[in-house]
């Protein structure tokens, strides 16, 4: 892609992204969020391949789908309340449809089908920008809306979302696909407590950001898309494919790394706001998560790749790829966890 066309699409990213956050009026909200679809589009489509034209479609369509929901419900508010402010959503039935909207638009389990397909026919880079960029506008606008929410309707998006997470990556091979399905359930831990404390909202939010970019440029800089063809790769690099196991392991939740750090406040304020079922629930399903990142970790660091071949294993292949972010980002998904009084503490 040309550089000009690639800077101005990225350019119109974080403009759509910064316009949705600062705005209090809904249109300009629904605005950002168009500006943010119109410019990831031709980022999806780029390589003229039938998968991911077809996965620009399915995007689109979806997305195209909330917005007009969004500016349905947002006309229905103005119309029953005379505001066109974002804080002052009284209205039950514009609240719920807005919801219903955001959720369609992160992919919030039941409206997530879309998600894993889309996923599936992108590149790497992309389905990282997907995962974690294109969440954060879609989440301000919960955020600033969720008092005046139905706390039932949180608590089954979150709840239904953490279940089909941890259910729907069981049975995959593709690793774009599973990494759709650890994107939904963590949306679901999310939005569980931000009806209570929205700061831990953000604190699983910027956790999620950093393990997902570390598990999606560890698979950049190894090539690899496919659960068979991570056994190859320890060969090729053993560091960058044990950190990778520890990395897949954050994204479990498994303590003394740092994705344990949400799920533990999660679940600790849940218990205080005399929801213990729920609690229990959510812990559960974490189980049903970890046990396809350990399968992922088994099939990279336990499994050894048929290998016909007589060359001398590549040990110290070079790559051309930039590895510093790679390093930074599974520095901070490994290390994060004895900093939580600290992150806490500057949260609140």
């Amino acid at each position: 892609m040309n550089p000009y066309v690639l800077m101005i699409l990225l350019s119109s990213l974080g403009l759509g992204t910064t316009l949705t956050f600062t705005s209090s009026h809904w249109l300009l909200a629904w605005m950002g969020l168009e500006i943010n679809t119109l410019a990831i589009a031709p980022l999806m489509a780029q390589h003229h391949h039938p998968r991911a034209v077809e996965a620009t479609t399915k995007y689109f369509l979806t997305q195209a789908t909330a917005a007009a929901m969004i500016l349905f419900a947002s006309t229905t508010n103005a119309w029953m309340t005379g505001d066109w402010s974002i804080n002052n959503l009284s209205n039950p039935l514009a609240s719920t449809m807005f919801m219903t909207a955001l959720a369609l638009k992160i992919g919030l389990a039941p409206m997530h089908f879309w998600m894993p397909e889309v996923m599936q026919g992108l590149d790497l880079l992309t389905g990282l920008i997907l995962s974690t960029w294109q969440k954060l506008a879609p989440l301000a606008l919960i955020i600033q809306t969720a008092q005046t929410i139905d706390p039932l309707l949180l608590t089954f998006l979150g709840v239904m979302s953490t279940l089909v997470g941890g259910w729907g990556g069981l049975n995959q091979t593709q690793l774009r696909k599973i990494l759709a399905y650890s994107s939904i359930a963590h949306m679901g831990w999310m939005i569980i407590v931000i009806q209570y404390a929205p700061q831990l909202t953000l604190i699983a939010l910027g956790t999620y950001i950093i393990m997902t970019s570390a598990a999606f440029l560890t698979l950049k800089t190894s090539l690899t898309t496919k659960i068979s063809t991570l056994a190859t790769t320890w060969s090729k690099s053993p560091i960058l494919t044990s950190t990778t196991a520890l990395v897949l392991l954050s994204l479990g939740g498994l303590p003394p790394l740092t994705g344990f750090m949400p799920k533990w406040l999660i679940l600790q304020e849940l218990t205080k706001q005399g929801l213990p079922i729920v609690a229990t629930t959510m812990a559960l399903t974490a189980l049903i998560s970890l046990y396809f990142y350990l399968r992922l970790c088994y099939a990279m660091t336990l499994t050894i790749s048929p290998n016909t071949t007589n060359a001398i294993t590549p040990w110290r292949t070079q790559t051309t790829q930039t590895s510093l972010p790679l390093a930074m980002f599974t520095v901070t998904a490994l290390g994060l966890l004895p900093m939580t009084p600290t992150i806490l503490m500057l949260a609140t």
